[in-house]
């Protein structure tokens, strides 16, 4: 089994979920149960396949679940930019939520293929 808390992928996608948590908190109410839920969800699912994968026991497993992470940071990133336009995502908020997003995906993406690679 794999230990997740070494991952660089996983501490990023960790953070990113505590960044998405308090810009989503001054959402419009209206979207408590639309956008902020959306955003929210696919932001927690990052970290939480990066778990479930490390707990898996095969190396095409991990892959999958890692890949999965990624479909959902993806995700995130367009639920971000949607936000911004729609004026709910403070520019406060976006811009180290961006960086932070786009470092995570690229430290994902890394990892991902350096398993593909070796495989």
């Amino acid at each position: 089994m794999r230990d997740h808390t070494q991952l660089r992928a996983f501490e990023l996608a960790d953070d990113v979920v505590i960044l998405v948590y308090r810009a989503t908190a001054g959402f419009p109410k209206e979207e408590l149960f639309g956008l902020t839920s959306q955003i929210r969800r696919a932001a927690v699912s990052v970290p939480s396949n990066i778990v479930e994968g490390c707990a898996r026991d095969s190396e095409a497993e991990y892959l999958r679940f890692l890949n999965i992470a990624f479909g959902s940071l993806r995700e995130l990133h367009y639920q971000l930019n949607l936000s911004q336009r729609l004026c709910f995502l403070r520019d406060e908020d976006s811009s180290p939520l961006e960086t932070r997003t786009i470092e995570t995906e690229k430290v994902l993406n890394g990892l991902i293929r350096a398993l593909r690679d070796n495989g």
